[in-house]
């Protein structure tokens, strides 16, 4: 799945929706490659094919696996990408603010040297 780097506000919750639905996907077919696992193991296959079979499942199901950890871990960094703008935003406003009050704060006598 690839996401696009646009606003973390909409595009997020779209995104996080997306994810949510192809993770549920690839938990139902996680959970149909584990019952067919299960099913080789009590089947009457010869047992160089059922090892094939067995041996092929396996690899489907760690492939999955990683599919559903890569779009968890994409997640997780989408979510800190997008606190990390809202605290540099809001880092950004403070230091606006402060500046702003700073310079109503300037008054003639504060830029006088006064020598005694």
């Amino acid at each position: 799945m690839q996401l696009s780097g646009t606003s973390p506000s909409a595009g997020s919750r779209s995104a996080a929706g997306g994810d949510a639905s192809a993770i549920a996907k690839l938990q139902k077919q996680l959970h149909e490659l584990v019952e067919e696992l299960k099913g080789v193991a009590t089947s009457n296959m010869e047992p160089k094919a059922k090892k094939e079979r067995v041996k092929l499942l396996q690899s489907q199901i760690q492939t999955v696996q990683a599919q559903i950890a890569a779009i968890q871990r994409a997640r997780q960094q989408e979510q800190q990408n997008a606190a990390m703008q809202k605290a540099q935003s809001a880092a950004k406003l403070d230091q606006e603010n402060r500046d702003k009050a700073d310079r109503k704060n300037i008054s003639l006598g504060n830029l006088v040297d006064t020598y005694a």
